[in-house]
């Protein structure tokens, strides 16, 4: 497969992921807020899996090499559809709301928290 459409597939396969992931950050925090912990586990776990897969792959996500091969643009945002500060700061911003949200669930959850 080759051609322009093919990174574009890619890219909004990509875009697809972040926002299934972004939503599952998300989640957490809502899901300890009603203190449903079971429910928090979800997310928790699937973002878990999420970031052993990153880590496995340097820390990238699989999708970047596959869109690396259809492209010679290497700005932060070349393999999806997000602004190119949020591409490049992505990793921090949401690894932040992701770890907070841990700990949140974890306060609320040993009523460390109200």
């Amino acid at each position: 497969m080759s051609g322009p459409w093919v990174l574009t597939v890619i890219k909004a396969a990509h875009t697809i992921v972040w926002v299934f992931f972004v939503a599952c950050i998300l989640a957490i925090w809502v899901f300890a807020s009603r203190a449903d912990y079971l429910n928090a586990a979800l997310p928790i776990g699937l973002v878990t899996g999420e970031v052993v897969v990153l880590a496995f792959n340097g820390w990238t996500c699989p999708l970047t090499a596959v869109a690396a091969r259809h492209t010679d643009d290497r700005r932060a945002n070349f393999d999806i559809y997000l602004p190119e500060w949020l591409a490049r700061h992505n990793k921090s911003i949401f690894g932040t709301l992701y770890l907070a949200g841990l700990a949140f669930t974890l306060a609320r959850w040993t009523r460390l928290l109200p």
